[in-house]
């Protein structure tokens, strides 16, 4: 499972979630604004900022999780055909 912490006013946030949704890539969005818990998150794997976007991809056969800040498309493809993720 692939989830996206964003901002609705975050520029590369939208950016890359039209480039997921051009390659067929599924997604889930958390807006940290609104869900302290996302917020919480994304600053505990971002040195203490509200980085976004951060993905956090999470394999079903519970291998190890990849966490990725303002990553490229390029590299979201790269983690999830190494995690046995489908798009």
């Amino acid at each position: 499972m692939l989830t996206m912490y964003s901002t609705p006013w975050c520029g590369y946030c939208h950016r890359l979630k039209s480039q997921l949704d051009r390659e067929g890539i599924a997604y889930d969005v958390v807006d940290i604004e609104q869900d302290p818990a996302a917020a919480d998150y994304v600053m505990s794997v971002n040195g203490g900022n509200q980085t976004v976007p951060t993905v956090r991809i999470v394999p079903a056969d519970g291998g190890a999780e990849v966490v990725m800040t303002n990553p490229t498309i390029v590299q979201v493809k790269s983690a999830l055909a190494g995690s046995g993720v489908a798009g």
